[in-house]
């Protein structure tokens, strides 16, 4: 079977006495052909594995247990595990994605141009617009095709290879699983997803570490990511968050908007949220009864819309959930 282009991961694993190891095989839905280099990840971390020549995979899922597992693989859709049961064997079937974007040879000096107006927004929506995404790379925007010929009211784009990212400002290589991508010309709103995983930390051996470090400190400042591991902590006022009701103003203390079950946090409330921070303004709605989080930030987006500052976060601002400032 032919093997997947993906940038090299390097995950090493020393399974100790305690921790939950899962097993499964990844295989093709319709003809059950084992997937050869399937990602089997955590999305947003360095945590993660690929699958072998017969598609089978062993993790151990201890440091994310309770979060869902990610698998993507070159031309397949992305799937997840939840429920995540050590001792089960999983078998994952992955759905072959049809592309509805023809293939386009870019030769004509017209679709030339028209392209490097097509890859400028989707770098720009992608990517972002900080200082951080000027120092970002797609390192195979080749592989990136848009619908030239049908763009009049959205712009889409996709990749049959999965995104591999240079992040030179933040000291990252990332691999991103691009599911969808679409730019609405005149609403000028944007919607992309699809899975992430930080393949290498290239921080340690650079000569610019002090600077890296800075900078993500940066960009953790005032991010989701450093809002809910405050939430988590019930820290809010002391990291710089405030917290009202969108339409009242009326401060929202921890316990109205948190819910613990067990040993699991909860965001939830009743009304949108307006998240003040150094007088940049974010808004949350909720779309469904809560959104689970953890400590380290992390937190389940399909259940919040957000609005205002925190929205315009894009890849080049994006930190592991390893990552904790100094």
């Amino acid at each position: 079977m032919k093997k997947a282009f993906l940038f090299p991961f390097f995950f090493l694993f020393a399974f100790p006495a305690n921790s939950q190891v899962i097993r499964g095989r990844v295989l093709d839905q319709k003809t059950r052909e084992p997937i050869d280099f399937a990602s089997v990840f955590f999305n947003g971390t360095f945590h993660g594995t690929t699958t072998a020549e017969n598609g089978s995979f062993e993790l151990d899922v201890t440091p994310y247990a309770g979060r869902t597992l990610q698998i993507s693989a070159m031309g397949y859709k992305s799937s997840s595990l939840n429920s995540l049961i050590e001792g089960e064997f999983f078998e994952v079937l992955l759905e072959r994605a049809l592309y509805e974007i023809s293939e386009v040879s870019v030769e004509s000096k017209s679709l030339t141009r028209k392209r490097k107006a097509f890859m400028r927004i989707f770098k720009d929506e992608f990517l972002g617009l900080t200082k951080n995404a000027g120092d970002c790379y797609i390192m195979n925007e080749e592989d990136i095709t848009f619908n030239y010929h049908t763009s009049k009211d959205t712009l889409r784009a996709l990749s049959r290879k999965p995104l591999l990212i240079f992040n030179k400002s933040l000291g990252y290589q990332i691999t991103y699983h691009l599911d969808k991508f679409e730019y609405d010309w005149k609403n000028n709103t944007t919607f992309f997803v699809g899975n992430i995983i930080f393949n290498m930390d290239l921080a340690p051996g650079s000569g610019n570490r002090a600077k890296i470090e800075k900078r993500r400190t940066k960009a953790y400042t005032g991010s989701c990511k450093h809002f809910f591991s405050a939430l988590w902590t019930n820290e809010l006022s002391r990291e710089g968050f405030h917290v009202h009701e969108k339409e009242s103003l009326q401060p929202v203390k921890y316990e109205k908007m948190v819910v613990s079950i067990s040993d699991k946090k909860y965001f939830s409330y009743h009304r949108d949220l307006e998240i003040s921070y150094n007088h940049f303004l974010s808004t949350v709605s909720f779309r469904g009864p809560g959104s689970y989080f953890a400590k380290d930030g992390f937190f389940e987006p399909e259940g919040i819309l957000w609005y205002g500052t925190m929205s315009m976060d894009r890849i080049a601002d994006w930190l592991p959930y390893e990552y904790s400032p100094k």
